[in-house]
């Protein structure tokens, strides 16, 4: 067989139906850079790696655009990448690029679904991964995913939680907090999970007599309800369980419609305390840490 002449076919034919069909030259790329892969690698087992230089000297040459030695190893990179996962039409080259270095297959798993079903680019891909976005997972949500299991809200948000703080506070308030959050408050949404929207903050409520003010009331489109935000700056305390459970019910009262499900309440605190959480009986409370970066 001749495997170069096969890579260059290949290579020529992907660049034809890249300009003809553009609507389907993400699976073309695909389609091609698998193939070549393959044929680097079975080349290479009868050749040697130094086939590599060869071939890269020679398309270069011949079809007058660059094929490093770097390309062409990842092409075949790719093509073992591609024997052992399962592969979405939805995700570019690049992206299963940015992939190739991760050697646990679960989270790999992981950041391909969440690129396709989010339409994540290339660049909020690589954020997502320099965060360790997965690794930041609950354990039990790993295991879910890698049984494909059913998630709940807890079960994709981040621990500890990630807030960027861009104009550098130094002093970290609860107002601060909050004002830091509302500044980058679509990545805030994004290190709670999925689908989450925001609908108010400081949001009104009366309880008695009194005014109170909930710090951040989000919904989540997924789960159909509303969820709850209290931000702390301090450990957990038996009084912020208390705290945000009223907030919950005058959502659930006054807000909730019939067809919603009941709301979910998240505080967000210095240094998660377990005790309080397995004490607190409401399993619809989530506490969760945060982790101001720079």
């Amino acid at each position: 067989m001749n495997y170069y002449n096969e890579i260059k076919e290949q290579l020529i034919n992907n660049e034809l139906t890249k300009r003809i069909k553009d609507y389907s030259k993400n699976r073309g790329d695909l389609n091609t850079y698998y193939s070549v892969g393959k044929l680097l690698f079975e080349a290479g087992k009868h050749y040697g790696e130094g086939i590599i230089k060869e071939y890269s000297k020679k398309l270069t040459k011949e079809l007058n655009k660059t094929y490093s030695q770097t390309s062409l190893k990842y092409f075949r990179l790719f093509y073992n990448f591609a024997k052992r996962h399962s592969l979405s039409d939805e995700l570019s080259y690049t992206h299963y690029k940015t992939l190739l270095s991760i050697k646990d297959n679960n989270k790999i798993a992981y950041y391909i679904e969440i690129s396709a079903k989010h339409k994540l680019s290339v660049r909020e891909l690589k954020t997502k991964i320099i965060n360790n976005e997965y690794e930041r997972l609950p354990q039990d949500t790993k295991e879910k995913i890698t049984n494909k299991s059913e998630s709940k809200v807890e079960d994709l948000i981040k621990n500890p939680i990630i807030i960027n703080n861009r104009n550098n506070y130094v002093t970290i308030s609860e107002k601060v907090l909050q004002k830091i959050i509302m500044e980058d408050i679509n990545h805030f949404l994004e290190e709670l999970g999925s689908n989450f929207c925001y609908v108010k903050n400081e949001y009104k409520i009366k309880i008695g007599n009194s005014y109170n003010y909930i710090d951040l009331l989000l919904y989540n489109i997924d789960f159909n309800c509303y969820v709850v935000i209290e931000l702390k700056v301090t450990e957990l305390k038996k009084e912020h369980v208390g705290q945000i459970q009223v907030y919950m019910n005058y959502i659930d009262n006054n807000l909730k419609l019939i067809n919603q499900n009941r709301t979910i309440g998240i505080i967000i605190c210095k240094k998660e305390n377990k005790y309080i959480i397995e004490y607190c009986s409401d399993k619809r409370i989530i506490a969760k840490e945060f982790k101001i970066i720079q």
